[in-house]
């Protein structure tokens, strides 16, 4: 299948309680800008090599739990992480335990309403060719690193010990699943990724192909509206928006 029949990763979506408040602090840390979305919330835009949009969406709910996903941010040196560090904090960050050991060089921080981030120390090696945005890090099976490689047409850059990474051909972030022991599931997931076929695509032959592939549709009370709501194979929703 050539690059420009895919579908791509067109965003990585929160729920957010207040998406401007999210929205700006996500701004600061990332130096991206933001813009307006089509359903009621805001979305920043990339400046970097990192090929996705992130969208802050409203919602009544309330965190609950860890998420099964995060960021992992990059540093140059040790002041360049201090400064990350820095500047998360002062603009709504706070540090957190989530059982990292003392030893252990990155630093965990949550986001003013508790989504949990990395800012990673120098000099590590695996996310040593990538940018600021260095990795979107993933709770999730070998098999679910398997079919959002397929999903998405990104080659697996790593595949040891049921750990595995995927990255778009044309740089990013890479994505990645740490393999079993998984999280329990509780409710629905705050952040999920929104596919979209290519303009000249069709959603219902996407939404086939994922299918095939081992995705589920699920309803998760969404009603009428415009993209299917999916699950992958561990479970975790997605939506297939319209082509783009």
């Amino acid at each position: 299948m050539g690059r420009e029949m895919t579908t791509q990763l067109f965003a990585l979506s929160f729920d957010a309680n207040e998406p401007l408040r999210l929205a700006r602090f996500w701004s600061g840390v990332l130096g991206w800008d933001m813009a307006d979305d089509p359903h009621d919330g805001v979305a920043l835009l990339p400046s970097d090599d990192t090929g996705f949009r992130i969208r802050f969406l409203p919602t009544q709910r309330r965190k609950d739990g860890q998420n099964p996903m995060h960021f992992d941010l990059t540093s140059a040196s040790l002041e360049d992480q201090q400064q990350t560090v820095a500047r998360a904090l002062e603009l709504g960050a706070q540090h957190i335990d989530i059982g990292q050991l003392p030893e252990e060089r990155h630093v965990v921080l949550a986001d003013p309403e508790g989504n949990e981030f990395c800012v990673i120390e120098p000099g590590n090696n695996f996310l040593a060719d990538c940018g600021f945005v260095g990795a979107l890090a993933c709770d999730g099976s070998q098999e679910v690193g398997y079919f959002w490689s397929e999903a998405l047409g990104w080659p697996l850059v790593w595949d040891q010990d049921q750990e595995t990474a995927i990255r778009s051909p044309l740089g990013g972030p890479k994505i990645t699943w740490g393999g079993p022991p998984l999280m329990p599931k509780t409710g629905k997931q705050r952040l999920h990724f929104d596919l979209a076929p290519p303009a000249h695509g069709d959603q219902q032959a996407e939404v086939d192909r994922l299918l095939s592939l081992g995705a589920t549709r699920i309803d998760i009370g969404q009603g009428e509206v415009s993209w299917v709501v999916m699950a992958d194979p561990d479970g975790n929703e997605f939506c297939v928006l319209t082509p783009r």
